[in-house]
Order: C-alpha cells, then sequence, then structure tokens
C-alpha cells in the first residue's frame, strides 16, 4: 500500500512558498521588461521580489512546506535576478567590469556552496555549524546580519542604477557627486557599502569553503578501502 503521508509532486509544486516563488520570477520578468523605460516602477517591483524572498522562507518554515525544490527556485531566482541587474549595470557605468565580476563572484560562490552541500549530505547550504570561519557561521548564523547584507547589496545596486542617467556613466564620479548634494544619501551609502562589502567577503570564504569539500570529498573517496570479494 502507498505511504498516504507522502505528498504528491504536484502538491509539491503547489506548496506556497514555491507559489511566492513563481510570482517572483514574473515580477522579475516584466521588471526588467520595462526597467528602461520606467526606473522607478522596475526598482519598486525589484524590491517587492526582494522582500518575497524572505517572505517564502517564512511560510516555508511556518506551514512545514520545506522543500528541496523550493530551495532550489529560490536560489535560482535570486542569482539570475541580481545577475541581470549586475548585467545591466555593467552597460550603464564604467568600468564596467566591475559589475560583471561581481556577478561571477556571486554565481560562482553559491553554485559552488549548493553543491558541496549536497556533495556532504547536507539538507540547507546554510549549514555552515561547522565552519572555522567566525564572519561565515555569523552570516549564516544569525538572520538579521544576514538580511541586513543582502538588503544593502540589492537596494545599493537598485540606487546605483536610479542615479545612473545615461550610458558610459563614471562609478566613482557618480556616486561621489551624490553624496556631496545629498547628505542622508551619503550616509545610507556608506551604510549600503559595509553591508555590501562584508557580503563579497562572504562570497569569497564562501567559495572557498566550498572548494575545500569538494576537494576533501575527492581525497576521502580515494582513500577509502576497497572491498576484495573472496571465490
Amino acid at each position: 500500500m502507498a505511504n498516504k503521508s507522502r505528498p504528491m509532486r504536484s502538491s509539491v509544486y503547489l506548496y506556497v512558498p514555491n507559489i511566492i516563488g513563481y510570482m517572483r520570477v514574473l515580477m522579475n520578468c516584466f521588471a526588467f521588461y520595462i526597467c528602461f523605460s520606467n526606473k522607478k516602477v522596475f526598482s519598486v517591483l525589484y524590491f517587492i521580489s526582494f522582500v518575497c524572498d524572505a517572505l517564502d522562507g517564512w511560510f516555508a518554515r511556518k506551514l512545514n512546506q520545506v522543500s528541496t525544490f523550493g530551495a532550489v527556485l529560490d536560489m535560482v531566482t535570486d542569482r539570475i535576478s541580481t545577475a541581470c541587474l549586475l548585467v545591466i549595470l555593467s552597460q550603464v557605468y564604467r568600468p564596467g567590469l566591475v559589475f560583471l565580476s561581481l556577478l561571477a563572484l556571486d554565481i560562482a560562490s553559491h553554485w559552488l556552496q549548493m553543491y558541496s552541500t549536497f556533495l556532504v549530505g547536507k539538507v540547507s547550504h546554510k549549514d555552515v555549524k561547522d565552519s572555522s570561519n567566525w564572519l561565515f557561521k555569523a552570516y549564516y548564523g544569525n538572520r538579521i546580519f544576514m538580511g541586513y547584507c543582502c538588503v544593502a547589496c540589492e537596494v545599493l545596486y537598485i540606487i546605483l542604477f536610479l542615479l545612473a542617467k545615461d550610458q558610459n556613466e563614471n562609478l566613482t564620479n557618480v556616486v561621489m557627486d551624490a553624496a556631496k548634494q545629498h547628505a542622508v544619501l551619503s550616509v545610507l551609502l556608506v551604510l549600503l557599502l559595509v553591508g555590501w562589502a562584508i557580503k563579497q567577503v562572504v562570497n569569497v570564504i564562501q567559495m572557498k569553503t566550498a572548494v575545500d569539500l569538494c576537494v576533501d570529498y575527492d581525497i576521502n573517496k580515494k582513500q577509502k578501502p576497497k572491498v576484495k570479494l573472496k571465490l
């Protein structure tokens, strides 16, 4: 007899957190479609989608609807959204290589972390209790701290997009001019830059940690003694 408590495949797809994830995908598609024609609407939609990233996790825990598919959908949506915004910023500002490098670091870091997590049999990529790096453990161990860094990063990118008036803007000049003209904005930019910088450091640590896990997995696999069958 089939286990009646086992959820059907369709029910997992229709988990509330996953439905929120589908809404985020649609919202981001429309937001990027109008990003140059209406920057303000784009920024609002992008930020709402970002806020929903926290909501789906809350609903998943509250409704006991945590799923691997949901975690992957969440991460893929986050990474693609940030990547698209960084590509746009690379076309607006010079040097554009700055934003493309950030894109590469973000994708590589999170992909390696997710892969190494499943490789060693962990349930969540946020399970870093066995890490020896205090900053890495503090980032994933404290939701408020991680939330600050993530919000700072995304809001900084949105503000940079809103500040750009033309293509081929000089990144340093735009930021300095904006900070000089608005005292409140200058304070906000400092707070955002601190959170952004911490997140980039964590991305580097995360990538190095994930690579080490992959290498250790290979070493342990080769060191396993082979059992010989006696005929």
